[in-house]
């Protein structure tokens, strides 16, 4: 089933509402109307139309206001002025707010047809090239998962890396643990004998030994545990990986 288009019509005379919808219904179209500018503009916020036609002399808001208000806020939208009232400065004052044209009173079945079918196609070919933009703008399937499958790639990289490089890494901590404690055997004594008695000196002395035969240690148990972090966070960013790309996209 053919969707209809909505056509909105603000005019407070009736007879021109009814004019429009005797016309154009059955015909592929909605017609809607408003007594004035202020119902036309409430409607317009509760509802999408095609395209809204506008009486330019009415009580309260004129269908100029009707016009500007609506294309600021809604500038895709065709408006046509309807009016029997026609001047330069009022036309001048429409087409600087980008109204799609103007009818004139009297009305015939002919140009309330016309007028809206070629305020419909100005708007169609409006839309198409910011349709085509958009689409180009997105980016194709194929490249979206290249690049997923590329992130997943460098991700497992890295995590072998790391895996392969945790031993190698628990080494160097072995080979620099007795150097460190050498440093910081030298450093805390320096620093003792500056600041402290001889009892203290003495205490902080044994600590100091102390440290520094227990640095090889502290190495060791480095070189040890490492692998296993390696593979715990092997296991950890795998899983991470796996979770992130079954999830949803």
């Amino acid at each position: 089933m053919r969707t209809l288009r909505k056509v909105l019509v603000v005019d407070d005379d009736p007879v021109v509402g009814k004019s429009f919808d005797r016309v154009l219904s059955g015909k592929g179209y909605a017609v809607i109307t408003a007594r004035n500018g202020e119902e036309a503009l409430r409607k317009l916020n509760n509802e999408n139309y095609d395209v809204v036609f506008t009486d330019i002399k009415m009580p309260g808001m004129s269908g100029l206001e009707v016009a500007e208000r609506v294309k600021a806020s809604q500038p895709w939208l065709p408006v046509v002025i309807v009016t029997g009232y026609g001047t330069d400065d009022n036309e001048a004052r429409a087409e600087a707010a980008g109204v799609s044209g103007f009818l004139r009173k009297p009305l015939s079945p002919e140009m309330i047809e016309g007028s809206t079918q070629k305020a419909l196609l100005e708007r169609d070919a409006t839309a198409a090239p910011q349709q085509e933009t958009a689409a180009a703008a997105m980016p194709e399937p194929a490249a979206v998962e290249t690049e997923r499958a590329s992130k997943n790639i460098a991700v497992f990289v890295t995590n072998i890396a790391l895996f392969f490089a945790a031993p190698f890494i628990g080494l160097a901590y072995v080979l620099a643990g007795p150097f460190i404690g050498l440093g910081m055997l030298a450093w805390m004594g320096g620093r003792a004998l500056v600041m402290h008695g001889a009892t203290k000196k003495i205490a902080v002395f044994l600590k100091n030994v102390v440290l520094f035969f227990a640095a090889p240690f502290v190495g060791l148990a480095y070189a040890v545990a490492f692998p296993f972090i390696g593979l715990g966070m092997l296991a950890w960013m795998g899983v991470r990986a796996l979770v992130k790309r079954s999830g949803p996209e």
